[in-house]
């Protein structure tokens, strides 16, 4: 069995990721969205498991301490990270998992050196993201203050294997499907499969 790669997606608040990552999931077998680990607690409607991994500060400390998170960061009053053992187990079963997380995050993971691809989605312009962010409803500060983390996040693009461009959901959906089953296409993904093939077809 070929283990599964580990595919890093990031992008600012409002292109739409998180929903493409939905997507991309539910249309894929052997894929998996990793969970992360966080300090803060639930908010109404959120469970344990699903949304975040709600844990003790002692306990975040601890599995730090173990480093049991490819990457972990500070996020105002609350800590946040990604749970190593659970990562590196999925993709030992071959599973491959998706990582949604920012450019900060997406340079530590990098550093542990897994098997996979990182993939920046980007707006159609900077005019559209503004756009969609202000139909949110928030405030303007809010906005001007998403928008400078946007041009943060947006400067980083060169750090990525892939770029996507949601400019049309669909087609941002199938191109994500495509960089992740071209890497399950992969000589040495397909090396036992085709050493069992060989030793067949020469038997």
């Amino acid at each position: 069995m070929s283990t599964g790669s580990l595919f890093i997606i990031s992008g600012p608040s409002g292109v739409g990721k998180t929903r493409l990552v939905d997507e991309l999931i539910g249309g894929l077998e052997h894929v998996a969205l990793s969970v992360s680990c966080t300090t803060r607690a639930p908010r109404p409607g959120e469970r344990d498991g699903e949304q975040y991994h709600f844990v003790s500060p002692a306990e975040f400390a601890r599995r730090q301490a173990a480093r049991d998170f490819l990457e972990w960061a500070q996020v105002f009053d609350h800590q946040y990270g990604t749970p190593a053992s659970w990562v590196r187990g999925q993709l030992d079963q071959g599973t491959d998992v998706v990582l949604e997380i920012d450019w900060q995050g997406a340079r530590q993971v990098r550093e542990h050196r897994l098997p996979g691809a990182s993939v920046m989605i980007l707006p159609p312009s900077v005019q559209a993201l503004q756009q969609r962010l202000s139909q949110r409803g928030d405030r303007p500060e809010a906005v001007a203050r998403r928008m400078r983390d946007a041009h943060s996040e947006l400067a980083h693009w060169d750090e990525y294997d892939y770029l996507v461009f949601n400019d049309d959901f669909e087609r941002a959906v199938e191109e994500l499907r495509s960089i992740l089953l071209s890497r399950r296409l992969l000589r040495e993904q397909q090396q036992e499969r085709a050493l069992a093939f060989m030793a067949a077809a020469t038997g």
